[in-house]
């Protein structure tokens, strides 16, 4: 049997599991790739297939322009997704990826009547609240990059690096025009329970913008703080993942459970 990673250059599963009762499929932030979530298997449960999606202009899938709206991300990933879904799946995304994945989401249960079984957002500010603060992704080079280095996403040593900059500033501006040219458009809260993880120093998302995730399910919701700015899924990463995992073992032992 083929592996996920071996049939598509948009999945990345570092530690291939056609045995897992459960996929866990997991969206990066704006500019990030599949790599953050490389060494995640290590942690989570043995029941669990951790696939991590590559979005268009980097590693993988490199030579594929980026996409500027989230409309058509959604509606390209989704069919490639779908062969995948064949077993219970969750979704985790931080930033940008949170509300990539609710889209998704979304649009699995519109058009195919199909539901993850736990959606985990990160860092994400819940869809129908408006972001308060002015677009960035038409700014000019310089300004771009100072809004950049307050975000304290991309490192200095990169953001220093002319070379590396020139390959990263399209991705980045294309990532955050998704973001910013979103519109929210109403419809019934999801079926699934919702997790919302939250960086106690983040100047970007507040426990407000959080909290409203609740009415985004008809299922439970909970709501994690953790020490850290907005990326706080590197330095609180063992503790993310610790509430990851009890979670991930819940929703199995409910799946096994009730089959």
């Amino acid at each position: 049997m083929k592996t996920i990673q071996q049939l598509n250059s948009w999945f990345s599963c570092p530690k291939p599991n056609p045995q897992a009762d459960l996929r866990l499929f997991c969206f990066p932030y704006a500019g990030g790739s599949s790599l953050i979530f490389r060494t995640w298997a290590d942690s989570l449960p043995q029941n669990v297939e951790v696939c991590s999606i590559e979005l268009p202009g980097r590693l993988k899938q490199m030579k594929s322009p980026p996409f500027t709206g989230m409309e058509p991300l959604v509606s390209a990933i989704a069919p490639i997704l779908l062969p995948y879904l064949d077993k219970p799946f969750a979704f985790f995304g931080h930033s940008m990826g949170g509300l990539l994945s609710f889209e998704l989401a979304r649009q699995l249960r519109r058009e195919h009547n199909l539901t993850p079984v736990h959606l985990f957002v990160s860092a994400s500010r819940a869809p129908q609240i408006p972001s308060p603060k002015p677009p960035i992704h038409a700014l000019p080079e310089t300004e771009f990059k100072e809004e950049l280095r307050r975000l304290n996403g991309t490192p200095a040593s990169v953001l220093e690096n002319t070379e590396l900059m020139h390959l990263l500033t399209p991705i980045l501006r294309a990532d955050f025009a998704v973001l910013e040219t979103y519109v929210y458009i109403q419809e019934p809260p999801l079926e699934c329970s919702i997790t919302a993880f939250g960086g106690l120093e983040d100047q970007e998302v507040s426990l407000q913008e959080l909290e409203g995730w609740r009415s985004q399910t008809q299922n439970s919701f909970q709501l994690q703080m953790f020490s850290g700015d907005h990326f706080f899924i590197h330095s609180a990463q063992s503790l993310l993942i610790e509430d990851l995992a009890r979670d991930l073992r819940a929703s199995t032992y409910t799946l096994l459970t009730e089959n």
